[in-house]
């Protein structure tokens, strides 16, 4: 019996494989693999080049739609009258102008006092939030906010202060502890380590306020273990008669050669030390460039002011929720924001709450 001869076989074209998208749009596997399948983050940059590649080899399959829709990001701040915070919604509503059309960012003030507020904003958002940014006290509720909405993965940055007990995917801010340090360090320094210091503490809502105390305390004890220190029995609430009252009730009792303030109340301090005519003679270190300060440099009232960099706590915040969200390739850096010490040469001559 004769055998017909088989018409050969028409093997089908292999379609693309990983490798070779990734090679023509210059990306990892893991990057095309994240594209096509649609999980994980990946920017938008990368996503476009993956689908161009694809659409190019002809991938036999439904490709991702590169288009995106409107991406939602809270940013939750206190209701905060200080020259600080004043600049940080300042440098957020600079950074926002830069921001793709596509991207909103929603600036949401709330009472600190009001955690039941503070958790709402947190918990129940009116839209599909892609991420949060929040300055936030320590309160029960708030912080178990944060848990929650953490376990759902959405990314959650913090600013000003890094809640403890919170695993918040990122903190934006200075290491409040070190520049607690770095006051102790200079009073120290400026005053030879004679003399008593007073220590004023902000709102003890915010961790940022007690370390920067215990960081003054820390130094103070490290490289000046001879002088004393007492830490006012009350918390200014960056109020200045609350200040006032606390520097004149410790310059009637006692010799101070040195005021710490962590928080905010400088022209209750200034009016004590002109009041008991010794802003010359006692060394004053606070917190946070304004315009007040600056005035208090040129003086020669205030010695040494550290600075918290509200532009750069809001870049850093917003570029890893970019990053966290897909927008961006690449992370901020791991450590923290900088701080930056200003003295009288270095103090701004125009304001720094001029126009926006």
């Amino acid at each position: 019996m004769r055998v017909e001869d088989k018409a050969p076989v028409r093997r089908r074209k292999r379609g693309a494989r990983f490798a070779d998208i990734a090679a023509e749009a210059g990306v990892s596997e893991a990057t095309v693999d994240r594209v096509l399948n649609e999980r994980g983050s990946v920017s938008a940059a990368s996503r476009e080049r993956v689908v161009a590649a694809a659409l190019k080899l002809g991938v036999p399959r439904i490709l991702p739609d590169i288009r995106h829709g409107i991406l939602h990001l809270d940013v939750i701040l206190p209701v905060n009258d200080t020259p600080m915070f004043k600049r940080l919604d300042r440098a957020l509503q600079r950074a926002i102008q830069m921001l793709d059309r596509r991207i909103v960012v929603h600036r949401i003030t709330l009472d600190h006092r009001n955690d039941a507020a503070f958790a709402q904003s947190i918990l129940h958002p009116p839209y599909r939030r892609s991420g949060l940014i929040v300055v936030g006290s320590r309160s029960p509720r708030t912080m178990a906010a944060l848990h929650d909405v953490i376990a759902t993965g959405e990314p959650v940055v913090t600013m000003v202060s890094n809640l403890p007990d919170v695993p918040v995917a990122y903190y934006a801010g200075i290491d409040n502890f070190v520049a607690g340090r770095t006051a102790g360090h200079a009073i120290g320094q400026i005053t030879r380590g004679e003399g008593r210091v007073l220590v004023l503490r902000g709102l003890e809502s915010y961790p940022a306020h007690e370390e920067r105390v215990n960081g003054c305390l820390d130094a103070l004890r490290e490289f000046f273990p001879e002088q004393p220190s007492v830490v006012a029995a009350t918390e200014t609430n960056d109020d200045p008669d609350i200040c006032y009252r606390l520097v004149c009730d410790a310059l009637r009792r006692e010799r101070i050669a040195a005021v710490y303030n962590s928080g905010d109340g400088s022209a209750g301090v200034h009016e004590a030390l002109q009041r008991f005519g010794v802003s010359s003679k006692v060394v004053w270190v606070g917190h946070e460039m304004q315009d007040e300060h600056s005035r208090f440099l040129t003086d020669g009232s205030m010695d040494l002011v550290i600075d918290q960099n509200p532009d750069g706590q809001v870049l850093s915040a917003l570029q890893y929720l970019l990053f966290a969200c897909g927008q961006i390739d690449q992370p901020p850096a791991e450590h923290e924001v900088e701080l930056s010490l200003f003295t009288l040469p270095n103090a701004r001559r125009t304001p720094y709450l001029g126009a926006t």
